[in-house]
Formats: structure tokens, C-alpha cells, sequence
């Protein structure tokens, strides 16, 4: 490499994941409506299509792709709480929920949004 790197990566900021054109209130259905985010205005200066959600650290950003093809193995890993009653809640939702194997102690399960995008939900221990 050479050069040394000065600094570190601390956190997060956002994940982005792609959506078809014209599809927002489909995306809202399902993070908002269902996951339980908050969509969130884009700022003037940003393309218009596509949608924000956010809830505390949480943050997806869903972008329009004119070819799109979701994410099918690449995914963000997302911490939940009461997780038993979250998984009924998606069931109810008719949202399928594939188990995986627990990892440090930690269910997990994964689910696709509407448009094919893996997600991994994982047990939030001590919640």
C-alpha cells in the first residue's frame, strides 16, 4: 500500500440499497409501514426518486437504479429488539421470514423487501 492511512472509520452513516423507478410509496409501505422506520425528507440538492428512512441510528437510504437488480446476497445486518414480536408482526404482515443460524448467541433470521433486497435481522441481546 505504501502510504499509511491517518484517521479510522468509527461508524456508520447510512446503507444504501437500490429500488426500481416510481416504486417510493411501495418502499414506504414496507420500511415505514412495516419495519417501522420514519421516511425522511431528501435534501433539495438530491435527486428526487428514491426515499430515505431512519429510526435513531438507523439509517437506508433506497436509491433508483435504471437497471435494477436487488441486492440478493449483499445486505445490511439489522439489530432488533422484542425480537419474537417483531417476527409475528412481519408474519402477519405476509413478509417470509427465512431462519439462519444463530451467530454469537444471536438469532437471526433473513427477509427480502418488495423489490428482492436481502435483509438479515438479528436478536438485539439483552433487549
Amino acid at each position: 500500500m505504501g502510504d499509511e492511512v491517518r484517521g479510522s472509520i468509527v461508524g456508520f452513516d447510512h446503507v444504501q440499497l437500490a429500488m426500481p423507478r416510481d416504486q417510493e410509496a411501495v418502499a414506504q409501505g414496507f420500511y415505514e409501514g412495516i419495519l417501522g422506520l420514519e421516511r425522511v425528507p431528501k435534501p433539495s440538492s438530491m435527486a428526487q426518486e428514491g426515499c430515505w428512512f431512519e429510526r435513531g441510528t438507523v439509517v437506508i437510504h433506497l436509491g433508483v437504479e435504471e437497471t435494477f437488480q436487488a441486492a440478493t446476497k449483499a445486505h445490511p445486518g439489522l439489530l432488533v429488539s422484542e425480537f419474537d414480536d417483531f417476527l409475528a408482526g412481519l408474519s402477519d404482515a405476509g413478509v417470509v421470514v427465512r431462519p439462519a443460524e444463530a451467530l454469537n448467541g444471536a438469532r437471526r433470521v433473513h427477509v427480502n423487501d418488495p423489490f428482492g433486497n436481502r435483509l438479515e435481522l438479528i436478536e438485539a441481546l439483552g433487549s
